[in-house]
C-alpha cells in the first residue's frame, strides 16, 4: 500500500508542480550503493553488499539513483535514520557521498528503466571531492 501512495504523490507531483529547491540536471552516471550500518556483523566486519545503479539526474544538494532492489542484505535502503554511500563516477574520478534516502518509488514495468528510484540529500562528502562533484554539475547548466 505505501508504494501506491508514493506512486500516487510522484504523479501529482507532474501536475501541482515541483517543489525542489535546487535545479535537476540529467545525468547517466554509474553509482554503487551500499548503507553504511552502525552495526558490524559478527566477524567484526562491516557488511560489503552494495547495489550497482545509475543516476537519472542530480543537483548540488542531491541526487537520485535508480536501483535494481530496496534492500541490501535484508536491510531496507529507505529506513529511518538510514545513511547510505554512494561511489559515483564523475568524469575521471569516483567520488563518495553519504547520503540521507528521502523519497523512493518503485518504477512501473512499462517504464524505461525498472526498480527503484531513491531521491537523496547529499549529507557529506569530502571536500576535494565535493568541489569536483559541485564542478561536475556546474558544467551541466551548460
Amino acid at each position: 500500500m505505501p508504494e501506491l501512495f508514493r506512486s500516487l504523490a510522484s504523479r501529482l507531483r507532474e501536475y501541482v508542480g515541483d517543489r525542489r529547491r535546487t535545479e535537476r540536471h540529467r545525468a547517466a552516471l554509474p553509482v554503487s550503493v551500499s548503507l553504511i550500518q552502525k552495526t558490524k556483523r559478527l566477524n567484526g566486519e562491516p557488511p560489503a553488499a552494495a547495489l550497482g545503479g545509475h543516476t537519472p539526474d542530480v543537483s548540488t544538494d542531491g541526487l537520485s539513483v535508480i536501483v535494481p532492489a530496496i534492500h541490501i542484505d535484508g536491510h531496507h535502503l529507505v529506513g529511518e535514520g538510514r545513511v547510505l554511500l554512494i561511489e559515483l563516477q564523475v568524469s575521471d574520478t569516483t567520488v563518495q557521498i553519504r547520503a540521507t534516502p528521502v523519497r523512493y518509488e518503485r518504477l512501473d514495468e512499462d517504464e524505461t528503466d525498472s526498480g527503484y528510484l531513491i531521491g537523496m540529500h547529499i549529507s557529506d562528502m569530502r571536500p576535494e571531492e565535493l568541489a569536483k562533484y559541485q564542478e561536475y554539475v556546474e558544467s551541466l547548466k551548460e
